[in-house]
């Protein structure tokens, strides 16, 4: 799964909701309860502060002093804090030692952790600290030891929680993502069965009436549509083939027989340039019909496993007479036989059409080569002619495209035409590249043991 994909994208937003979902909820309770869980000591602390306070306004500092140290000594079994203090911090009463370090009389409730008379270890404490008139000290709290492992159990219950959320909420964006790519699936097989041929096939039927069914309706009508087309195109092909071919055939056979008729010498010179034209129109028609029939997906029930090593073998030894006539040479480099399911005379004639132009166009050795590299096999042909301008290698691929003015010759723009029509029928395709001289001409195909 991509990362910029929409599955991607949709599960990534099912956690982050799910996320802040959880944290939505945890988070203020954690807050709301240690509040709570605080609120007590700090209304005891406040309380106690208030009673003597109003001990001190009405029976001044000595009633003070009592009230402060009555109530330390009632308060060693209790976790009630006291100290009064002078105004350099030495202990006057209460069950603290010395004003402590750092606690300011800014009259707020502070969590401090100090040791009082009588205990061993230091205690949390929720404290208050207030300065008198005349510049003594009070502080007044109370211990919250055990409120503070309440809150510590808590956050560590909440942490969990939020631990446990991340794990469900990408176990909920997992789930998502792998719904959507199982309703999914079963359209992409779908499509690319029909792309390897299988024209009948179609997406199950769905009855939830949601929007992958809504496309599985719709994928369906399409290919309904397409397997209609191909259909036609299949009858008009036919058709096509039996009014253009026949016709021209017998016209053909019309002028062999004048050929043999025909004395007089402009007039044979006539009837052979007519045979000759008869044989490219003828030739003209059947590679058209080759064409539309491969970019049609005609033709895959015929694929068989094919070595294209001998089939570059078998090329080069039909070729090799005629290329030695006009003094030239043809190689191979075949890198490794490979064997694949292909259509066996479509390869022959779309390779075959590729020598033909390197005969036409090319000069020099011509070199078929067969080459692998990780999932893809590369048949090519190469001349050490003129080559092909960048900029026209579109052109030369196009059906009826000519750039002969460019090279010389003569023909009708089918010859590359076909062998990219090929190669898309193997799910492959082609490429034109500089030989250095000359031209390549490279069969990319994917490697199907």
């Amino acid at each position: 799964m991509h990362p910029r994909s929409t599955t991607a994208r949709f599960a990534a937003l099912v956690f982050l909701l799910q996320i802040a979902a959880a944290a939505a909820l945890l988070l203020p309770v954690r807050t709301l309860v240690r509040d709570q869980v605080y609120a007590s000591a700090s209304a005891t602390a406040d309380m106690i502060r208030q009673d003597l306070l109003a001990i001190r306004s009405e029976a001044g500092d000595r009633g003070l002093i009592e009230a402060v140290t009555l109530r330390a000594r009632d308060a060693a079994g209790s976790d009630a804090v006291l100290l009064l203090a002078d105004p350099d911090g030495r202990a006057i009463a209460g069950n603290l030692a010395a004003w402590p370090a750092g606690v300011t009389l800014d009259d707020r409730a502070a969590h401090v952790e100090l040791r009082r008379r009588g205990h061993a270890a230091p205690e949390a404490m929720l404290i208050r600290a207030t300065r008198l008139p005349g510049g003594a000290r009070l502080l007044t709290g109370s211990v919250v030891d055990d409120e503070r492992r309440i809150v510590r159990l808590l956050e560590r219950a909440t942490l969990i929680a939020l631990a446990l959320a991340v794990a469900f909420a990408a176990l909920a964006a997992w789930l998502a993502a792998r719904m959507i790519v199982t309703r999914l699936n079963d359209t992409v097989a779908t499509l690319r069965t029909v792309r390897d041929g299988d024209l009948s096939r179609r997406v199950a039927d769905d009855s939830s009436g949601d929007a992958f069914a809504a496309l599985a309706m719709s994928v369906n009508a399409t290919l309904d549509r397409v397997q209609s087309l191909v259909a036609e195109l299949t009858l008009a092909t036919d058709i096509i083939a039996h009014d253009l071919k026949s016709p021209l055939t017998r016209l053909r056979s019309a002028l062999e027989r004048a050929a043999v008729t025909v004395r007089e010498p402009a007039a044979q010179e006539d009837v052979d340039r007519a045979l000759a034209e008869g044989d490219r129109l003828l030739a003209t028609v059947e590679t058209a019909l080759r064409i539309s029939r491969a970019e049609a997906g005609i033709g895959r029930e015929a694929f068989v496993p094919l070595d294209l090593g001998d089939a570059l073998r078998e090329l080069a030894e039909m070729y090799a007479p005629v290329i030695e006539d006009a003094g030239r040479h043809i190689r191979l480099a075949i890198d490794d036989d490979v064997t694949r399911p292909a259509h066996r005379e479509l390869i022959a004639q779309a390779l075959g059409n590729l020598v033909d132009n390197a005969l036409k166009y090319g000069v020099g050795t011509i070199t078929l080569g067969l080459a692998r590299s990780a999932d893809r096999i590369h048949l090519s042909v190469a001349d050490e002619g003129a080559g092909i301008a960048p900029e026209d290698h579109h052109t030369a691929l196009r059906r009826f495209g000519r750039i002969d003015e460019a090279r010389g010759g003569a023909g009708v723009g089918l010859g590359l035409s076909l062998v990219a029509a090929v190669a898309r029928l193997h799910d492959g395709e082609v490429r034109l590249e500089a030989a250095s001289p000359g031209l390549r001409v490279v069969i990319d195909l994917p490697a199907i043991s």
